[in-house]
């Protein structure tokens, strides 16, 4: 007699909790072997692929497309067979109670007051005056940034004005109408700011539908810009020493290591060795908290074959030599290429790097990868002619020259600490090894 057997969405990273169900690669009545894909999930950090544990044929779907689903929950259940490939199963006469699939999130719903007037400027709306909302709601909205205030005004389908997953789902899947929903007094205060409700004209073209990965920076880049008052400061350094240095040491660097010695580890060496200098760089906000951290983990803002941005973690770069650094980024820029970063991979970063450069760009203003305070930007190597002094004589040379910027939370850092830490940056850039490969 077959056994039964539940599939359980494993662990895919210390710091994830949930998982976005993509898509079933094995449908229901279809057999698989042990270690073939059974789903696909995505999470707020890379897409998984979850094999199977056994060799079964799978009963039943607990979860559709889309669904949010919390780790350790079961995703499906399925009939575990010695291995033998069969093409038929029967379904399952047991019936699955949907309290069961998520026991506390229902029962343990919390009655949430939204205080919300009618004369607010999205009047024509539907507003949920007595909005109920579980854990699980709770845990979406946070997730997504919203606001009870932009939950209320998603239509309830649940039993006595509750909010079910599938409604906030469904309304984040048309794109989110009222995320800037704002509640508005009876008695309006003259000096507060309101987003105005302007009708643009969007024109006409190709309509190309964001992916998911897109539309989760979108989110957080507008959370970032929301959240941290962003100033942005530049300086310029001589990178000649430094490249002169690289073009030598490349070749004998690659020959004795088995790494390319490109400009990524030489800036993350940089950055690791200057945060140690000014480690109140390396933070983050919790509240009226600074969180300074134990680790300088310095993350590289990468493509992927899709276009989106993903950043990938050198994790404690101040402890580890240029060849181990090296080692660390063209592992996973490789990974990255191939669309395989795993949840490790990216996890713990405490400062980015964005290197605009790499298209071609002279400088960058970037936007901070929350929940850190600062972020780098390196542009374009470019040689041109500069005035240089020695011993009190002037000449022109052919130098190499770069941009940076450094984009910081003016909430807890001022000018005097951003100043200082990118231009200790640059100092870093300008000496180079001292020595050779």
């Amino acid at each position: 007699m077959a056994k039964t057997m539940d599939f359980i969405l494993p662990k895919m990273g210390e710091s994830i909790t949930e998982g976005t169900i993509l898509n079933w690669l094995v449908q229901e009545g279809e057999s698989f072997e042990e270690g073939d894909i059974l789903v696909e999930v995505g999470t707020d950090k890379v897409d998984n692929e979850v094999p199977a544990p056994a060799a079964g044929i799978m009963s039943k779907h607990l979860y559709a497309a889309n669904d949010v689903v919390e780790i350790g929950s079961v995703l499906a259940q399925f009939e575990a067979t010695d291995g033998a490939s069969t093409t038929e199963s029967e379904a399952p006469n047991k019936s699955i109670d949907k309290k069961e699939e998520i026991p506390h999130q229902v029962r343990n719903d919390k009655k949430l007051k939204v205080s919300i007037s009618n004369s607010s400027s999205i009047s024509s709306s539907y507003i949920n005056q007595d909005l109920f909302v579980s854990p699980l709601i709770d845990a979406i909205a946070r997730k997504n940034h919203m606001s009870y205030e932009e939950l209320a005004r998603i239509p309830a389908t649940g039993n006595e004005g509750r909010l079910r997953k599938s409604d906030v789902v469904n309304y984040i899947n048309e794109g989110r109408p009222f995320q800037f929903a704002q509640a508005v007094s009876n008695e309006p205060d003259p000096t507060a700011y309101r987003i105005p409700q302007l009708k643009f004209d969007k024109g006409t073209g190709k309509i190309v539908e964001m992916d998911r990965m897109r539309r989760m920076i979108a989110d957080r880049m507008v959370y970032s810009k929301h959240t941290s008052p962003h100033v942005t400061a530049y300086v310029e350094a001589d990178l000649t020493d430094l490249v002169n240095w690289r073009n030598k040491n490349k070749a004998p660097f690659q020959e004795k290591h088995g790494e390319r010695l490109t400009f990524t580890p030489l800036f993350v060496d940089a950055v690791a060795r200057a945060i140690k200098e000014y480690p109140n760089i390396n933070a983050s906000v919790d509240g009226k908290n600074i969180i300074v951290k134990e680790n300088i983990n310095v993350g590289m803002a990468t493509a992927l074959p899709s276009g989106n941005l993903i950043v990938p973690v050198v994790q404690n770069a101040d402890q580890k030599s240029l060849p181990e650094i090296a080692a660390d980024v063209n592992r996973m820029a490789n990974l990255a290429r191939e669309n395989k970063l795993g949840g490790d991979d990216i996890k713990g970063g405490t400062f980015t790097i964005s290197n605009v450069g790499t298209f071609g760009s002279l400088m960058g203003t970037p936007i901070i990868n929350q929940p850190e305070v600062a972020i780098l930007a390196t542009g374009i190597i470019k040689k041109r002619a500069e005035v240089m002094t020695t011993d009190g004589v002037d000449s022109i040379e052919i130098r190499s020259m770069m941009m940076l910027s450094l984009s910081f939370d003016h909430r807890v850092v001022d000018g005097f600490l951003g100043g200082s830490f990118l231009k200790q940056v640059a100092l870093n850039l300008e000496q180079a090894p001292d020595k050779d490969f």
